[in-house]
Order: structure tokens, then sequence, then C-alpha cells
């Protein structure tokens, strides 16, 4: 579990206050400003108050927590900071509110005054659903439900995307080459933006005279320039550092690009580099990549979870990844960082005793109590009627006409039938993607949608180029609309490599030709 006692901020807190802490941010010159939500959805601040940045109507700072009344029960997706400081919010609603520093009218409601509490930021976003907000050093940038960004604040650079270096007093939509385009992710550096489309294109503005914006040059950019060296490589997270920025592939492939000083590129030397640079991490598939905009540090985590960091280490340079002790990126900014603030808002998973849900996960396939087992491929699954039957409609018909106390099965294998039985007990699959379409065909036999889903989930996470046209042809066999236009995409955005698998070469023939014909109509063979 995530320990915000981590945090020094919260050194002070009571175990038992620490324990009721279901979201929580930190941030400041010295990380000594702190927000976080209860488990009641309660919305307290505590710390220095530097700019009126907790909220809370004054300049005074606290050590004891004082609660935000305005943001209480406002369930808060999305949470983001400037240097000013300045705070930054996307409710559950698609509401922004934002407070503190204004300087550069970095809290958009066309002032220069400091905001002591929390206000609605309505200008051009009234009619919009905000679901996630980002801040520079001073400026802020916000993406809606439809992909569109929309920018605010301090433009000296042309962080704002408007085609000036203006400051923006209010929310403005970045349209330039962004028009008509769905953006599904951002991130911003000190003073330059970054998004990502959903189509793995990624875009960059503002301040580039470290090549943070990845575009082979360090000039500014006034609007939103597409990273041409990432052509026909499918970004889905970015992450900006102080003055670089870290992407992570579909493939779980990590590139670094901008300042270097403190090998945060992880390159292994400290050359600046203004072109995505791809991190030789030895290590199985990247999930997730981090970096905070107001330090030089770096991390990333695998796919079985281990975490590694590079860059600034308290005050060190570590120029190649190294894998730590953690079991999250964030503890990599508690510990290492300067100042050790938070890289996006954290949430926490309380686990102070057994939930129904853990219970039952622990006397899966456990033969003390079980009533029936199952017999597949020569070896027995332990599990229990009850359960089977409150958990699905198949179980109920068939155990209601039954008493057997064993079950054989020879439809499906030991492997996957294990995953469903185990599925039922814990709501998780926990399979490699090629197992995952075993279990596909027995979720979409025995009528279960939610497993179905999961099944497709787990399958878009696994996608490679080896095993691409494998996994489409199962999406079509199994009729899964969505997994098959995830498939078919992602072999277009990796034709070349894809065409040259085995798979492709034993292709079904009616699949190949609506393949080619569909990937046609998506214009995959122009030049």
């Amino acid at each position: 579990m995530l320990d915000v006692g981590k945090w020094p901020v919260f050194a002070l807190l009571p175990p038992e206050e620490l324990r009721l802490i279901r979201q929580a941010c930190v941030f400041g010159s010295a990380a000594n400003e702190a927000i976080y939500v209860t488990v009641d959805d309660e919305v307290f601040a505590l710390g220095t108050n530097c700019s009126g940045s907790l909220g809370l109507g004054d300049m005074q700072s606290t050590i004891e927590p004082r609660r935000i009344d305005i943001l209480c029960g406002k369930k808060i997706v999305s949470l983001s900071y400037g240097t000013g400081p300045h705070v930054v919010i996307a409710t559950a609603d698609g509401e922004v509110y934002a407070w503190g520093h204004n300087g550069y009218s970095q809290l958009g409601n066309g002032t220069t005054n400091h905001g002591l509490t929390p206000a609605l930021v309505s200008t051009n976003l009234i009619t919009k659903r905000v679901t996630e907000v980002a801040c520079g050093s001073h400026h802020t940038i916000a993406l809606t439900t439809e992909g569109e960004v929309y920018a605010w604040g301090y433009n000296n650079s042309g962080q704002v995307g408007s085609g000036s270096t203006a400051n923006q007093p209010t929310p403005r939509r970045v349209s330039s080459c962004l028009q008509n385009k769905v953006v599904v992710n951002i991130a911003c550096g000190q003073l330059c933006s970054m998004a990502v489309l959903d189509n793995g294109e990624t875009y960059g503005w503002g301040y580039n005279c470290n090549g943070q914006l990845g575009l082979g040059n360090n000039g500014n950019q006034q609007t939103p320039c597409r990273i041409a060296a990432l052509q026909g490589i499918s970004i889905v997270q970015v992450a900006c550092g102080y003055a670089h920025t870290l992407a992570l592939t579909d493939e779980g492939i990590v590139y670094s690009w901008g300042a270097n000083s403190y090998g945060q590129l992880g390159t292994g030397n400290k050359s600046n580099q203004a072109v995505p640079t791809l991190i030789n991490i030895d290590k199985e598939r990247m999930v997730e990549v981090a970096a905070c905009h107001t330090s030089h540090t770096s991390a990333a985590k695998t796919q079985s979870g281990q975490v590694l960091m590079w860059g600034q280490c308290r005050g060190q340079a570590v120029a190649s990844p190294h894998i730590t002790h953690f079991t999250s990126t964030d503890d990599v900014f508690a510990c290492f960082a300067t100042p050790a603030v938070t890289w996006h808002l954290l949430s926490v998973d309380g686990d102070d005793y057994l939930t129904v849900a853990q219970s039952l996960k622990r006397e899966f396939d456990s033969p003390e109590i079980s009533d029936l087992k199952f017999l597949v491929d020569g070896k027995c699954i332990h599990v229990h009627k009850a359960l089977l039957k409150i958990r699905c409609e198949h179980f109920r018909a068939l155990l209601n006409e039954t008493d057997e106390e064993t079950i054989e099965i020879h439809q499906f294998s030991y492997l996957v039938y294990r995953a469903f039985l185990e599925y039922l007990y814990t709501d998780t699959i926990n399979l490699p993607p090629e197992d995952a379409i075993g279990l596909l065909d027995l979720a979409t036999y025995y009528r279960e949608s939610r497993l179905k889903r999961l099944c497709q989930e787990t399958i878009k996470r696994g996608i490679t180029e080896e095993n691409a046209i494998t996994l489409l042809s199962a999406a079509v066999k199994y009729e899964a609309r969505d997994l098959e236009e995830f498939c078919f995409k992602f072999c277009v955005n990796h034709l070349t490599a894809v065409t040259q698998t085995q798979a492709f070469a034993d292709m079904d023939h009616d699949l190949l030709k609506n393949f080619i014909s569909k990937a046609s109509r998506y214009g995959a063979f122009k030049n």
C-alpha cells in the first residue's frame, strides 16, 4: 500500500488520520504544502500556504490540517500545481477549480489577483467536461471529454499555444494543427506543453531551448508541433520534467528527450537530446513513466511492478535507469526528488483489514472448506458451490441439477478454467494475452460479458508486433468488436513489422482479404 507518511509534510499527522487519506498531493518549493482527500470525501490542507495556495481563504501557514469546505464532496479526479504556486483541479462532474498565485493569469479568471479560495474556472469551459489538468510553472492546460485542449496563463515562450507570446487571461482552445484531432493525454514542463492524440501522435509547444519538445531543434514553438521523429511509433503517455520529456509507447518502450545535466534522459550520459531517444532498459515492458515539472528526476514502472529511477537523486546524477526497492513511482519522488513533491495526484487504497472480497480471494482453490472440485487435464481445482451459484448463472443452473462433488471438464485447458474460477473469486484475471484468448472463448461460451471485457483489456495491454495478427484473428472469431478495432489499428500503426511475422504469413485467407481492404480504406498504403 502507498504510504503517504513517506512525505515529511504528513509526519505530524496522527496514524489514525493518515489511515483516512485516500488522495493526496504534496507541493511547494520545499515540499511543505499538501492537500488531501479523506474516505468521506472531505478535503483538507496544511503547510506554509504560499500565495494562498492552500485555498483556505487566507495566507496563514498551518501545521494542523484545515478543511477546504468548498471542495468537500466534489470528488477530485485530477490535480496539478505550478511553482507560483497555483493549484488546479478537475472534479468528477468535469468542473475546474483554481486558486493560489495568479500573477500571470494562471487561474484563468481574467485577472492577476491571487485567489485565496478555490474558484470555478468558467470562461469557455462552462459547457465542457474536463477530465485532466496539467500545470507548468505559471500556466495551465486542461483536457476535455471531447479530446480538446484549453490553455491559459503565462505565455512568454508560447506555452499556451495561441500563436503569440502574450499571456492568456482566460481558457482558450488550443487549435492550430490540433483542430479536429482527439487528444487523450496532456503534460506540462516548466514552460512547455505536450499532448498525445488517440492515434499515438505526440505534439509539443512552448519553450524548447533544451530540446524538450523533441523537434530536432532548439526554437520555441507558439503553436502545437508534431514530433516527426516519432512517426510510426504509437505513444500512449507522456510525462514532463523541469526541462525533459518521457514518452511511453503502446509496446511498453520508453523514449526521452530534452535537458540531461543530471542524466534524467537515462541515456548513460549527460548530453541534451533534441530528438526522442530510445532508453535501453533491458527489462520487461514498461506500463508507466513519471516525471514532475519541478525536478530533474525520472521514473518508470514495469509490467511486473518493478520501479526504476534515473536523473537527479538527492542532488546526485544517475545517468542510467536503476531498479529500486519501491513498489510505486510515487515513492521515487518522495525519497529522491528535489523538492520531494508528488508528480501526480496520489491514490491510496486502505487495507487495515480483510474485506469480504479479500477473504474470498484467500479461499480460492483451498481444499480445507471447499465442497466441490473440478478435474481439468488431470488436475484438481477446489471451489465452493454457494459462491459459484451466486457469481455465475451457468453454475447456478448446473449445480441445482447435480450433487456431484467432482466435475470433469474437457472443453477447456486447466490454465484457462482455473483462471475463470479464480476470476469468480477475485474479479480479476492474471494471464498472458495469448492465454487470455482461450479465456475469451470461455467467457463467450458462458455469456460472461464482464469477463469478456477484462480479457479484451488484458489482450490490449499485451499486444506486440509478433502476436498482433493472432490477437486480431481471435477478436474476429469471438466477435469482440472493440478489441478487433484496437488490434487492427495496432497492426496498421506497425504495418511493416507485422507483415513480416509468421502469424501474418499463416493468416486465414478471408481475414487477410478483409484486413488488406480495410487497411487500404484506412490509408495505410498511401505514400
